[in-house]
């Protein structure tokens, strides 16, 4: 029976959440990855300016990793890219290819043992390995390969598949190397790989975490977002696909595809749409903008209501409150959207509130109410999710402190009823509202005057998808991977939990 506990370690600072404004409590992306390869110029500024692309995918630290042909340069710091590296710390990484790596820890220490990229230096070449996701089985992985007398200077499971990756590239080939690791390892990890001066992207053969190719004038480059893409000024290619090897040439010409493994379907996380990517980024195939305004309007197809006012919680109901007033008007409501909660930039996460009524207070330090907007009328209140509820708690007491008549909330995802072992810090089971509330006893709770969720079939329908290719756990309590004390989507019986005890080189 699932047991409730929290997957993994969490301190103050894992559960910040920039559009949680009291409790800072919502969900946390764990990182963003990238890798460059060019034909002459340096990689270190066009994974500088990526990093800062896929900011909002990690906070905690920063890391580039070069090879110039000869050796490997790195540099890893806690804190924001902006902060993390110098001018003289990007000149000092030399080399035409390199990766890079933005971290929000849901596994492994909050400190610089973590940070990534990770480099390991061994009797084949020099590897560095970001990663984005998070394994199941890294305990069992690690176990075994300190038997054989690997150290381990982490307790992230990122440092387990460099361990792993490094040993079977010790055997075989770098294609036959990364297909033995990629069949021991258990869970979600999209990465980005430099053997040398040869990078990598890899994407798990449920392809849960995001990975795409982009085409630059003088190379290529892979990432968990398109929007990095588009800062490097590149074209998208495509998305990797799931247990898809690509493997970009050291001389910026071209890349190479290794389809190594193939399920029958994949598990898209559907909260990477609804709230984690940028909403100009195209994941899957889809504009993350696009499908977040179109889960708006079947939101109103589902549970709309007539009222004067649509607004949304800022930043990220934004799409999908437009579409839902949108779809309204086309249906003939007489509503208006408006942004009607104004969001101050400039309080941080560390903001420091020890008691309940400065708590409450923060709800207003970050979120303030346009008082024409919203006195004597009734609101829909638009946001993303609703985790604990402390914050949908807040705003409805806000709204109606300065003069809603109503205040009805609209959530563009189903509820979340369980935590996510995939690479999102979710809560616990005890501490997420929907995990044994119904719906009507979470609108009592919060003291909305209505509350509709979506529906999973319109959160599918929106992104073209079936619901078996898609990673819902946190919705269902159904996972597409094999984790102890959970029950597994049986739409992914073929994802069996390797035995790492087995012939690496069985599959070769």
């Amino acid at each position: 029976m699932p047991d409730g506990r929290d997957p993994v370690p969490s301190s103050p600072t894992e559960n910040a959440d920039a559009h949680d404004p009291a409790a800072l409590s919502g969900p946390t992306e764990k990182c963003g990855v990238v890798g460059v390869s060019l034909a002459e110029r340096d990689a270190a500024r066009p994974l500088y300016y990526s990093l800062y692309a896929l900011q909002h995918r990690g906070q905690e630290s920063a890391g580039i990793v070069t090879h110039d042909g000869f050796q490997q340069h790195d540099h890893v710091e806690m804190g924001l890219v902006g902060d993390a590296f110098t001018e003289d710390d990007i000149e000092s990484l030399r080399g035409s290819a390199g990766i890079g790596h933005v971290r929000y820890p849901t596994a492994g220490s909050v400190d610089k043992s973590c940070a990534q990229p990770f480099t390991v230096s061994f009797r084949s070449g020099a590897l560095g390995l970001s990663h984005n996701g998070n394994l199941v089985n890294a305990d069992e992985v690690r176990d075994e390969l300190a038997a054989q007398g690997h150290a381990f200077t982490s307790d992230g499971d990122t440092e387990v598949i460099a361990h792993d990756l490094a040993r079977n590239l010790l055997e075989a080939d770098l294609v036959r190397a990364v297909k033995r690791t990629m069949g021991r390892i258990h869970g979600s990890y999209s990465l980005t790989i430099m053997h040398d001066d040869t990078v990598l992207g890899v994407r798990d053969p449920e392809g849960n975490r995001p990975l795409c190719i982009g085409e630059l004038d003088d190379g290529y480059v892979v990432a968990s977002e398109s929007a990095a893409i588009d800062t490097l000024d590149g074209e998208l290619v495509r998305d990797v696909r799931p247990g898809e090897l690509v493997v970009l040439n050291p001389d910026g010409e071209g890349f190479d595809s290794y389809q190594l493994f193939e399920r029958e379907h994949t598990a898209h996380c559907f909260f990477e749409h609804v709230y984690f990517a940028r909403p100009d980024s195209v994941i899957d195939g889809n504009l993350v903008y696009e499908v977040r305004r179109e889960l708006g309007r079947k939101l109103w197809e589902e549970s709309g209501i007539d009222t004067d006012v649509v607004m949304p919680v800022p930043d990220s109901g934004r799409a999908f409150a437009s579409g839902y007033a949108e779809a309204a008007q086309e249906d003939g409501a007489d509503v208006e959207f408006a942004e009607g909660l104004m969001k101050n930039r400039y309080v941080g996460r560390t903001f420091i509130m020890p008691t309940q009524d400065e708590r409450e207070r923060a709800v207003r330090l970050k979120l303030n109410p346009i008082k024409s907007t919203v006195e004597g009328k009734t609101v829909t209140l638009v946001d993303d999710s609703i985790v604990r509820g402390t914050t949908s708690t807040q705003l409805v007491a806000l709204l109606k402190d300065c003069g809603a008549a109503e205040v009805h909330m609209r959530i563009g995802a189903p509820p979340i009823a369980a935590p996510c072992y995939m690479g999102i810090n979710m809560a616990t089971r005890e501490e997420l509202i929907a995990a044994d509330r119904s719906v009507e006893e979470i609108r009592e709770e919060i003291e909305a005057d209505s509350l509709g969720y979506l529906s999973p079939d319109a959160v599918a329908d929106a992104l073209g998808e079936e619901r078996a290719d898609l990673c819902m756990g946190c919705v269902t309590g159904e996972y597409p991977y094999d984790i102890e004390g959970e029950e597994m989507d049986a739409d992914h019986a073929d994802n069996p939990r390797p035995d790492v005890g087995e012939s690496a080189s069985a599959d070769d």
